[in-house]
């Protein structure tokens, strides 16, 4: 898809598997689609970032059930395919969502948290030999892609003989998660696209310098709808007190249990996502990602408010935004 542009930065809405079972993530993904979202971002976790979040339903099984409700656009935010899961059945995976979704997937991959990928008991390599294992799990997986037969005896992967047999009339397009210099570089060197959560101009501008010229950046925000900004804090705060860490100690602590205990820290006014009934918050933030020239924003709702938290954002946003009359 082509690059739209910061005037025209699309919004979506973003399911976290983290804090939802299915039937509620289900029942989102239906509101959303009324309300006027764009798109969906769907999270990929074995483990909740702490046990009060409280779910991880597997993400495979949701887009099935997504595209089965809800007749948009879906994008793993993002899937770690090199450790907890091997590429090859990674791209069954997304090739299968994007014939579910008619062609309507994109597989966004990232090097991933030990959080997620220890659990196999599989070694948790540094940063550089996780970009590496990214890029030759991006080649894999577009091998497959193409419905033929491969065989690939790679640095860090073996496929033999495999070939898939259920695949969509074109590839996935792979977006390509990134928060420091060398991961910009790999996304713009070998993604579709680029994929991260901060309102990061200079981000943005690397990944076109570098490679990505014409291809679209997305970002993900959350935010807390609750009648008063003080309960919307303090429920932000209770559910996703990770949000207030330094983005690589989410790459290393392997448990929720770790991430419990370095949140501790985090007190509710060094929350920084938007809160409360009021949308103007909610709209500053979304002129901040626009401002830095992101093409697509997902927003995540966090907390039991969100048939309100959507309902606001159908009657205050969506309908300046997603190019229905400029900015809102």
């Amino acid at each position: 898809m082509p690059s739209a542009g910061a005037e025209d930065m699309r919004i979506g809405y973003f399911l976290s598997c983290e804090e939802y079972p299915p039937d509620q993530l289900l029942d989102q993904a239906r509101r959303a689609v009324a309300a006027g979202f764009t798109g969906f971002w769907i999270s990929d976790h074995f483990h909740p970032w702490t046990s009060t979040q409280g779910q991880s339903p597997f993400v495979w099984s949701m887009i099935g059930a997504v595209s089965q409700v809800a007749d948009l656009p879906v994008t793993t935010a993002v899937t770690c395919p090199t450790t907890r899961i091997h590429p090859a059945i990674i791209a069954q995976a997304a090739a299968t969502s994007a014939v579910l979704t008619g062609g309507r997937f994109t597989l966004g991959v990232g090097t991933g948290e030990a959080l997620n990928e220890h659990v196999t008991g599989a070694d948790w390599p540094g940063a550089l030999i996780r970009r590496q294992m990214l890029g030759e799990a991006v080649v894999v997986m577009r091998k497959l892609w193409t419905g033929e037969v491969v065989n690939h005896y790679g640095r860090h992967y073996t496929v033999e003989h495999a070939r898939l047999y259920t695949v969509p009339d074109r590839p996935p397009e792979v977006f390509i998660s990134g928060f420091g210099p060398d991961s910009i570089r790999l996304a713009a060197e070998i993604g579709d696209g680029f994929i991260t959560t901060q309102p990061d101009g200079r981000a943005v501008t690397a990944f076109h310098a570098q490679g990505g010229a014409g291809k679209p950046a997305a970002a993900g925000a959350k935010g807390c709808w609750a009648p008063s900004e003080q309960e919307a804090r303090e429920i932000a705060h209770r559910m996703w007190p990770n949000e207030g860490l330094p983005s690589e100690l989410a790459q290393v602590l392997p448990t929720p249990e770790h991430f419990e205990q370095a949140a501790s820290i985090v007190t509710p006014e060094m929350m920084t996502m938007p809160v409360g009934p009021d949308p103007k918050p909610y709209l500053e933030t979304i002129e901040t990602y626009r401002d830095a020239g992101f093409d697509e924003m997902y927003v995540a709702a966090v907390g039991p408010y969100t048939t309100e938290f959507i309902d606001m954002f159908a009657r205050e946003i969506l309908p300046y935004a997603n190019g229905n009359g400029g900015r809102p």
